[in-house]
């Protein structure tokens, strides 16, 4: 049980800071999905650390139930007259620099990020809205914990939509220590040993989006936390008062359109088997048609399940629908290391407008979202510790595929939504830009077949 926890704590770490949620709700509404990238530049509160870059994908999701936010992911207790309670999971973006150390750091044990798991209550009026939570970290890393106390103002003119906001938060001296504080066994003569103590934090900031089509999204914010004294006074922090700016883009699936209830609840649910093998090849070359070899050394294998729903169909009258999966997939690493799953969750785009679809419908496919690995499977593991890179169990997932219809090649109706295809497995860091990602610059490919049809 305790295992399925921390996979879950795993599993959704969308956070940037304590003022990057609202950027959430400024995306989806009920029955909406979507995708984007923030880049986000924040000046490091260590001394010497200087201005950090990072690039932040957003995976966006408003169900019923469940919730998946730019900064976090969770399920909704309850959602009526203006007031929302929700149990969620947050991914903290704090920690020491993972590439260059400054001075002021050197020799010490580095502090890492953790998710955080909490409470919040929300409750909005004309106005503005009011939000208070809880956060403890789930990982046991910091063993500390915060109380935040939040308001905001949505305000809509024309395609902007901005929303002010100020939050107030109550830090632990266990979250500040760990951070923030020097250790005695970490202490020098330009560096006493030091533990800030559990203090208070200011965060104002200023966050908006502007529609540029249906569905596309400019987003973007601007803020500032002011940290307790405790932790302006600590021998490692430079920056009193850490500034932070996010840029971006995203496109929603469906918070832009007057979509029914019941129209969306009748859509099929989609069933995919998959089988394959891993391949030394690289994403281009597979795309490319130049390599397509599953002759490893390793030999290692990966059979999956996965649930679909189409999102849209025919975008602006194209030949271009949009589905939603969430897969589950099984490593067999051929007795080389433990055999361990694997959970997807991504959008994926088919186009289908050829000349011969109307006989053969013929789609490719490209997906886009999530992978968390129980275990690094084995060619990662192998492939990063030869070129001497990090790895995480949390990376990005693409899946690009090209499939045909069974029932129009055996002349069968009744099989007209039965797909036979080919497609690959990849899991990458992008090009170790990311944070969130472990900063991982590498991944793996396999080649795999597969099954798809409709309930």
């Amino acid at each position: 049980m305790l295992q399925a926890i921390l996979l879950l704590a795993w599993a959704l770490p969308w956070a940037c800071r304590a003022g990057v949620y609202p950027l959430g709700g400024l995306l989806s509404a009920p029955g909406s999905a979507g995708l984007g990238t923030i880049v986000r530049s924040a000046q490091s509160p260590y001394a010497g650390a200087g201005q950090r870059n990072d690039l932040v994908p957003l995976y966006l999701y408003e169900g019923k139930r469940f919730f998946l936010h730019a900064s976090r992911g969770g399920i909704k207790l309850a959602d009526e007259n203006g007031r929302r309670i929700e149990l969620f999971l947050d991914y903290r973006f704090e920690g020491f620099p993972y590439d260059e150390i400054p001075a002021s750091l050197a020799g010490m044990q580095a502090r890492g990020p953790t998710t955080d798991w909490g409470l919040s209550y929300r409750y909005r009026g004309s106005w503005g809205s009011v939000r208070t939570e809880w956060l403890r970290d789930a990982l046991n890393v910091t063993k500390g914990s915060e109380f935040r106390v939040a308001y905001s103002y949505d305000w809509h003119h024309g395609r902007w939509h901005l929303r002010p906001s100020l939050t107030v938060s109550a830090r632990s001296a266990r979250l500040n220590d760990y951070y923030y504080g020097v250790r005695p066994d970490e202490a020098t003569v330009a560096r006493p040993a030091y533990q800030p103590g559990a203090g208070s934090d200011t965060w104002l900031g200023l966050y908006g989006t502007y529609d540029l089509a249906p569905g596309w999204r400019l987003l973007g914010g601007i803020g500032a936390n002011r940290f307790s004294a405790g932790v302006r006074n600590s021998p490692i922090v430079g920056a009193g008062t850490q500034r932070e700016l996010l840029l971006g883009a995203a496109y929603d699936f469906g918070s832009y359109r007057d979509t029914k209830p019941e129209a969306a609840s009748g859509t099929p649910l989609l069933v995919k088997l998959e089988y394959g093998r891993s391949t030394d090849c690289n994403l281009i070359n597979i795309m490319t048609l130049r390599c397509a070899s599953t002759r490893t050394v390793d030999n290692t294998r990966i059979s999956a399940i996965e649930l679909g729903k189409p999102f849209i169909e025919r975008v602006g009258g194209w030949p271009l629908d949009f589905v939603g999966y969430l897969g589950l997939l099984h490593h067999n690493e051929n007795g080389l290391a433990t055999d361990s799953w694997q959970l997807d969750a991504y959008m994926k785009a088919y186009y289908y407008g050829f000349p011969w679809s109307d006989r053969v419908m013929t789609r490719i496919g490209f997906g886009v979202g999530m992978s968390l690995a129980q275990h690094l499977p084995y060619v990662e593991a192998r492939d990063q510790a030869r070129r001497g890179r990090n790895s995480s169990r949390l990376l990005n997932y693409l899946d690009p595929s090209i499939d045909v219809s069974l029932g129009d090649l055996v002349g069968s109706r009744s099989m007209k939504n039965t797909y036979l295809g080919f497609g690959v497995s990849h899991r990458s860091g992008i090009f170790g830009s990311s944070q969130l990602l472990g900063n991982v610059n590498g991944g793996s490919n396999y080649l795999y077949s597969y099954v798809e049809w409709q309930i």
